[in-house]
Formats: C-alpha cells, structure tokens, sequence
C-alpha cells in the first residue's frame, strides 16, 4: 500500500474522531469506545515500515473505525437509524451492536489471516481458516472480559457502555456475531485478500534482497 493511500486513510480516520467527539452521549462512554481505534492507529503507524497490511485490510479496519466512532457519539443502544429499523421491524431493542461485534470478528479475521500468510504461521488451507476464526472468537472473549471489568469498576456509569438493553443473553449473543462475522470474511474475502497479497510478495521479495 503506497503511503498516499496511508494519509488519505488517516485524514479520513481523524476527520470521523473530531465528528464523533462533538457533543456525544457523555464522554465517558465516548473515550471507552473510540480508545481501541486510536490505540490501533498507533500501532499501524508505527509498523507501517516494517510491515504494511493490504489495501483491503486498511480500508476495512477504518470502516471498523467509524462504526466504533458511532457507538461512541450516540451509544451503541441509541444510534437513531437503528431506533427507526427498531420501530420499523417492531423488534425489541436497538442491534447497532451487534452490527459492530459482527465487524469485531469480521475485520480482525482480516488482520490475522494476512498475518498466517504473509508470516508464513500457518499454510492455506482449513487449519488457517479454523485458527483465523478461533483468534477471532478469543478477541471478543477478552473484549467481554474487559466490558464486565468496566461495568464492576464504574457501576451504573458502564450502562452505555455495555450495552446489554435488558438482553440477559447479550454477552453470548455479541461472541456468537463476532464468530459468523469471522467466518463470513473467510467465506467471502479470502480469495480476494490472497490475491493482494500475491501482489504484494514481489515487492516484499525485493526490500528483504
């Protein structure tokens, strides 16, 4: 990925922060949300020179970016489109967030497929696709994990954060979309992603030389 795209990238990633940023919900929930995406910056940055991931894989971890600006602006229980499909579907509750932890295992599984093959950790084929998914399902585990410790040190304060809408199942139900999410990028961007990263290994050939 040429390091134009990169800026154009993080322009578009900094202008979605300072959008999300304006009058949110409260800026508790607003900083715990958007924290995983600036962290995240942080470390493609500072691996950009030593390891730099497809342009598909960047795209959609900035989509990843802004559905977590979202969640963090209006709450991932309050996002107003999702009240309208609420009311429209007469459904019981607001599933903005289960659209971000259907991304949560649908990117990650981007990330970590390329890493297996470009790393050459594990050859293509099942074993990649299982391992692939079952990182991705230890991602939303410890991201639970961490969502329980927050609701435990903050109190009622955590509400927004969690999420959980009165839904006792709501924990299981977030692990359960992130799991299809990752299977669904197997699915459905593998052979994409393989053939960006074919495109790639040439040039990655020539800067080892």
């Amino acid at each position: 990925m040429k390091a134009k795209k990169q800026w154009v990238l993080i322009i578009l990633f900094i202008i979605g922060l300072v959008l999300s940023g304006i009058n949110p919900h409260d800026y508790f929930t607003w900083g715990l949300e958007v924290f995983p995406a600036v962290i995240g910056l942080g470390v493609l940055i500072g691996t950009f020179k030593s390891f730099r991931f497809t342009t598909l894989t960047y795209v959609l971890i900035l989509v990843h970016c802004y559905i977590l600006f979202i969640g963090g602006h209006y709450t991932y229980a309050e996002v107003p489109i999702f009240d309208w499909i609420q009311e429209a579907f007469h459904q019981s509750r607001n599933n903005f967030d289960k659209v971000g932890h259907f991304v949560q295992g649908f990117v990650p599984a981007l990330i970590i497929r390329e890493l297996f093959v470009r790393q050459q950790i594990v050859k293509k084929g099942p074993w990649l696709s299982f391992l692939t998914v079952c990182v991705c399902i230890t991602i939303s585990v410890g991201y639970e994990l961490l969502e329980w410790f927050v609701a435990v040190v903050s109190g009622q304060s955590s509400e927004s954060f969690l999420g959980t809408q009165g839904y006792v199942w709501d924990t299981q139900s977030d692990m359960l979309y992130a799991a299809i999410g990752a299977i669904c990028m197997i699915i459905f961007l593998s052979k994409i992603q393989d053939r960006q990263i074919d495109k790639i290994k040439p040039a990655a050939t020539q800067n080892r030389a």
